[in-house]
């Protein structure tokens, strides 16, 4: 008979946050794939877990899958486990799935914390509707794809972001989606976490003298649907470039901004419309 898969949570700061069914499993499964093995000991010697583990990550996904789902095929238990958070979200775990149910492997999962959605529901944004987008493309094509896409997306926007990449991230995201209302996420669960939630214009200028510290999640707010029905039923062309550029401000949005996609709708540069509204 096949063993079982199980896809194991655990604590992303907090140790306290692992639950008693995530150590009970741990203990009772006769092999744990992690994603560092070195990371992962430490949490298990704390919770006094002596189960064999062998590790599962990134740069072996595909190998290491096809040998795991031959341990369960001979009637192994496995257990998955990442550095911190839930197997699968933005973490190894996806493709061993995939595997799994093709082999005919039953597959359920230990729930706990997710970063994305801890973030979500301290940062004071609309957590009704929202879309988990994980890293930005590092790639520039698919980037770009990504970022339109995200430019008419209404639904509250999650992503993740290490500290390093951090300020060209917010200067990206502020170049592509505009100076919208975004919460800040960092040592989520941690002695030091943080919600700061502000506009990207202020964050952009707050880490220009701070250094960003710890993984970040950032919490986006999505673009106001009537706002976005009302823009797609202009003919902005035959407006007055005065009429366009208060069709942006009233939103909210600042000056400099609002020139910019005034710009962007006309198909003109922001010189252009500039010297327009001297000319006006």
């Amino acid at each position: 008979m096949a063993g079982m898969l199980y896809l194991v949570a655990t604590p992303i700061g907090n140790l306290e946050d692992m639950t008693y069914r995530a150590v009970r499993v741990l203990k009772e499964v006769d092999l744990i794939a992690a994603e560092d093995t070195r990371n992962s000991i430490k949490l298990l010697t704390h919770f006094d877990i002596h189960t064999p583990m062998t590790s599962y990550h990134e740069f072996n996904k595909y190998d290491k899958a096809d040998y795991l789902v031959g341990e369960m095929l001979a009637g192994k238990n496995v257990a998955v486990i990442t550095d911190a958070g839930t197997p699968g979200i933005s973490d190894p775990g996806y493709e061993l799935v995939v595997k799994a149910r093709e082999a005919g492997i039953g597959v359920t999962a230990v729930p706990g914390c997710v970063a994305a959605t801890t973030a979500l529901t301290i940062s004071g944004l609309p957590t009704r509707r929202f879309v988990f987008e994980g890293f930005l493309p590092t790639e520039k094509k698919e980037m770009a794809q990504v970022l339109d896409r995200l430019k008419g997306e209404t639904r509250t926007i999650i992503m993740y972001e290490a500290p390093h990449r951090l300020k060209k991230t917010l200067g990206i995201l502020y170049d592509a989606l505009g100076d919208r209302r975004i919460c800040l996420c960092r040592e989520l669960t941690k002695k030091h976490e943080e919600g700061r939630l502000s506009t990207m214009a202020e964050l952009i200028a707050f880490y220009e003298n701070n250094d960003p510290k710890g993984e970040c999640v950032l919490v986006i707010d999505g673009v106001d649907e009537r706002a976005l029905k009302e823009k797609e039923q202009m003919d902005f062309m035959a407006m007055d470039i005065h009429d366009h550029m208060a069709f942006y401000e009233n939103q909210g949005i600042d000056h400099k901004e609002a020139m910019k996609l005034v710009a962007k709708d006309r198909g003109i540069g922001k010189r252009d419309v500039y010297q327009l509204l001297l000319d006006k």
